[in-house]
């Protein structure tokens, strides 16, 4: 069961990107508006204030739907220097309290508060003090999941949005665990949820009840991160300064491209520029992956990782450029575009993997 002893918050912004918009500028507030680029130039959804979200709009969608699903949405130009300037101000307070925290994102954080500046011993008491403090100075509301570890933290903060905060005391951990869906275990999707409920495992306990081996079949090798969950054992630690895990690019286009070449062309370009930045970060990646989406919002993606890693652009692009010849892209109008680079390591670790080898000078 859950770590005793640990006291974990998972902290998150509410609709981070419209609630500064809608703080700044008093004529938009109480309206549904939304973060992103214009329908006519094929714009997306950043994201969207709750007043929107009542009408369905959600981020990641075209702005053409959500102004379809809503007549009155307000459309924002994002702003991201604005953000992550108040973000820089909300995450100052969090290191004040203490100095084990992680960032998710400019609005999302994981903050171990076991021991705390403050010297509270409980993990509520520094929640309910953190969301008084972030309002007070930002005039923005955070919502708080406070639990033994992280997994039932994240699963907290999102229970009571907006301005939330639910508490999982270690001896309420199996009792909400009995409550949850399947989908709420980490790393299940869509795609894999729907392999679980074919297999009849609709809850998360039921995860409990199907052998490991059983469970490898439908879920492959996520089967034994899934069954710790489900007992509600997360051990990871809170680890501030996180390194980067991955670097890409990804870019929707206000017509559809249906040339080949000019789809090669855009592969190569954005994964040169993810060669680039391993170049500035003196990082390698082993694995490259590319993203497509199709005029009709049909989106895949096709990976390949191979040792040694590297951060040659000439590889790196040869190998995202085969990825994109192996989809429809020509065949179909492609809408979207992405190159992401993962399984980044440093010299000193690629150094290490089997199939390197060193050099003559």
């Amino acid at each position: 069961m859950a770590t005793p002893g640990r006291r974990i918050l998972h902290l998150d912004m509410d609709a981070f990107y419209t609630s500064v918009e809608q703080r700044d500028n008093p004529t938009i507030r109480g309206k549904p508006v939304a973060v992103g680029g214009r329908p006519e130039g094929r714009g997306v959804v950043a994201a969207a204030s709750y007043e929107a979200r009542t009408f369905g709009v959600r981020s990641a969608m075209s702005m053409t739907k959500a102004v379809r699903l809503c007549p009155e949405l307000i459309i924002v130009k994002p702003d991201f220097g604005r953000y992550r300037t108040v973000s820089s101000q909300i995450f100052e307070m969090y290191r004040s309290v203490t100095p084990l925290v992680e960032p998710l994102s400019l609005d999302e954080a994981y903050l171990d508060v076991t021991e705390n500046r403050w010297g509270e011993p409980l993990a509520t008491t520094v929640a309910k003090r953190l969301k008084r403090w972030v309002h007070a100075e930002t005039h923005l509301t955070v919502s708080a999941g406070a639990a033994p570890n992280k997994f039932l933290a994240k699963i907290a903060s999102d229970w009571d949005k907006p301005d939330g905060l639910t508490v999982i005391p270690t001896q309420r951990v199996e009792a909400f665990l009995q409550q949850l869906p399947v989908e709420a275990l980490w790393g299940v999707g869509p795609v894999t949820a729907r392999r679980l409920r074919a297999a009849g495992i609709t809850q998360l306990v039921d995860v409990r009840a199907v052998p490991v081996d059983v469970l490898r079949s439908t879920v492959g090798s996520q089967a034994d991160w899934l069954h710790r969950l489900a007992e509600g054992i997360d051990d990871r630690p809170v680890t501030p300064n996180r390194s980067a895990k991955s670097s890409g690019s990804e870019n929707t286009y206000a017509e559809d491209l249906t040339n080949l070449d000019t789809i090669r062309t855009e592969v190569d370009r954005m994964a040169r520029r993810g060669a680039d930045w391993l170049g500035r970060k003196t990082l390698c990646a082993r694995t490259v992956t590319v993203k497509v989406r199709y005029s009709d919002f049909t989106t895949i993606t096709r990976s390949h990782s191979e040792r040694p890693a590297t951060r040659d652009a000439d590889r790196l692009a040869a190998r995202a450029l085969r990825l994109v010849d192996g989809t429809e892209a020509g065949g179909r109008p492609v809408r979207l575009l992405g190159v992401s680079l993962h399984n980044l390591m440093c010299d000193e670790e690629v150094g290490q993997e089997p199939g390197h080898q060193t050099l003559p000078l």
